[in-house]
């Protein structure tokens, strides 16, 4: 780093890796940035040594937690953008303890983890992960999949991500039952056009072929896929995350898959990021596992990044 009256620490991978699109306008404004080599998140001791010395912070996954916070307010630390649009990993309490503005990026990136979502739903249909595998391996299989039309989807969660997925499945003709808090079945009356319907989880999931997780994580809804609800599962269910990794239990998620009760599962997204390299997910030839990059289009990263600066430039009163 040089020296320079203002410096910014960027922790998020997809922003760090497109740096040749944006570093000039912190140039342009004395802005010195640092970028360090994360693959996932930092470590919440990574971040206490270094937090101190920026005035600004654009976050990825990382723990941005209370003792984070507090190294930042007794540094430089005037402000913090969260790219994207979960927070779950980010302690607003302890940015308004120490006086901290932050903010993330609602609204984006709906249109993109709906996308890969419903690539997801496909493929687990269909089986061509399975296909494509022993192909390479010398075989010629012919896995007889399930087609979309009729099929009933249980879509947790009712925000941007899953109206964009709801919108490409009701495409294939498939039934879509929303599990949102927001939303109750009163709602259905008022959206029988759209043929979405909504119930309570885990009302119904002995009626659902497909499982599919947009939702935002939270103290309520944490391991809401567990051995109970499994059970209420039926049969040869499909289960797709696209949120985030701590919604399923993956104990249950592995015994569910290994009894045959659960027929294959998609998820981009895993209760410790990276996935480790002894989780036994990774001996099961029914999973697809993703690397949390469901977002991830260079469209969608380019949008991201210019809010995130021009947040950040605003509340550090740059223009």
């Amino acid at each position: 780093m040089t020296k320079s009256s203002t410096r910014v620490l960027i922790t998020c991978p997809p922003m760090i890796g497109t740096q040749d699109q944006y570093l000039n306008r912190f140039i342009e404004n004395g802005i010195d940035v640092y970028c360090p080599d994360v693959v996932q998140t930092m470590d919440e001791k990574e971040l206490i040594q270094l937090i101190p010395q920026f005035d600004g912070w654009i976050i990825g996954d990382d723990p941005a937690t209370w003792k984070v916070f507090k190294a930042g307010s007794e540094g430089k630390l005037k402000a913090a953008v969260k790219w994207g649009i979960g927070v779950d990993n980010v302690d607003f309490s302890a940015c308004h303890d120490f006086n901290i503005p932050v903010t993330n990026t609602p609204d984006m990136f709906g249109a993109e983890v709906a996308d890969i979502a419903v690539g997801y739903v496909i493929a687990l249909a269909r089986e061509t992960f399975r296909i494509d595998r022993e192909i390479r391996d010398g075989n010629w299989p012919k896995y007889r999949g399930i087609s979309l039309s009729g099929k009933n989807v249980g879509l947790v969660g009712y925000g941007d991500i899953g109206k964009n997925t709801a919108k490409r499945l009701l495409a294939s003709d498939m039934n879509i039952t929303v599990y949102d808090p927001l939303f109750t079945e009163s709602y259905t009356e008022k959206n029988e056009s759209n043929g979405v319907s909504f119930k309570q989880w885990p009302e119904g999931l002995n009626k659902c072929d497909f499982l599919v997780f947009t939702c935002s994580l939270n103290e309520g809804n944490i391991h809401m896929l567990n051995t109970s609800t499994l059970a209420l599962c039926a049969k040869g269910v499909r289960v797709i995350n696209v949120a985030r990794g701590p919604l399923i239990n993956e104990d249950a998620l592995l015994e569910s898959l290994q009894s045959g009760h659960l027929h294959s599962a998609a998820l981009d997204v895993f209760e410790k990021e990276p996935l480790p390299m002894n989780s036994l997910l990774r001996k099961y030839p029914s999973c697809i596992l993703g690397s949390h990059n469901g977002s991830n289009t260079s469209d969608a990263v380019a949008k991201t990044n210019d809010r995130v600066i021009n947040k950040l430039f605003h509340m550090l009163g740059v223009n």
